[in-house]
């Protein structure tokens, strides 16, 4: 599906849990860039978790669940969206093997997963959207992590670069090891704590080394993750989804000095 097909595409925003219950403003700002470039959104009100938790955890039953609500609810949208590369790789990448015994909600599976995109790579290369000119600069040294399942699963690497080198005043100083995982990796940093902990502060010594003010990522797990870590070792380096620093909705950054306190 192209934009000559769509005039007007219909957007199913899949919000994740992470967005809704920890950081909203990242699903207001993805809103505010899919209407920026020409998109209509909805927010269906029976989506719930994508399933990935249970699915990690071996429970393919009540993931199977959660994927066939998720398809119900969002199947009829031109396209699906979601802030999150590990989400929307669990919808486009493993729905369609978790129902695969289900002929026909491996079908419905597989029809989802074609028009599914994480958000910068839908902003990037299906809308090839431009920043409006006159937006809110970020003067900032900046950093980005690109995450395991975004990076692996989906291919997304120069998209969020590509958009935010419209954004004025940005530099964009990259760390060593970018593409290497940050430790949160869902029920990981559950099972084998130490392990994680290690893996973040690599991550961390990585973002210092930069000298960047800021770190950027696109999805909320791992930015938690690192800013939680930053955090707890006072460290200054602040932390932002992408989504909130192109549509100009940067405000206070995860683990503010005010949530430290």
């Amino acid at each position: 599906m192209t934009n000559a097909q769509v005039k007007t595409p219909h957007v199913g925003l899949f919000v994740t849990c992470l967005v809704d219950a920890m950081r909203p403003s990242v699903g207001f700002a993805a809103v505010s860039l899919l209407e920026d470039a020409g998109c209509r959104i909805s927010v269906p009100q029976a989506q719930t978790c994508c399933g990935q938790p249970v699915y990690n955890s071996g429970d393919d039953a009540d993931a199977a669940a959660l994927a066939r609500n998720t398809i119900a609810a969002f199947e009829s949208f031109d396209y699906v969206v979601a802030p999150s590369g590990s989400c929307l790789a669990m919808i486009k990448v493993h729905y369609p093997g978790l129902l695969r015994e289900d002929a026909a909600w491996h079908k419905r599976a597989v029809a989802l997963a074609a028009k599914c995109y994480e958000l910068t790579a839908f902003l990037s290369d299906v809308m090839q959207l431009q920043l409006p000119p006159g937006m809110q600069p970020f003067a900032h040294t900046v950093t980005y992590h690109d995450s395991c399942s975004g990076l692996r699963e989906l291919g997304i690497k120069a998209q969020p670069r590509q958009l935010l080198s419209q954004v004025g005043g940005v530099q964009l100083k990259e760390m060593a090891d970018t593409d290497v995982c940050c430790g949160f990796g869902g029920t990981f940093c559950v099972k084998y704590p130490e392990i994680s902990t290690k893996m973040v502060d690599d991550k961390l010594a990585d973002a210092a080394a930069t000298q960047a003010e800021v770190l950027l990522g696109g999805d909320l797990g791992c930015l938690m993750n690192i800013a939680g870590r930053a955090s707890r070792q006072g460290q200054p380096l602040k932390v932002y989804h992408i989504a909130e620093v192109l549509a100009g909705m940067a405000g206070a950054p995860l683990c503010s000095d005010k949530e430290r306190s």
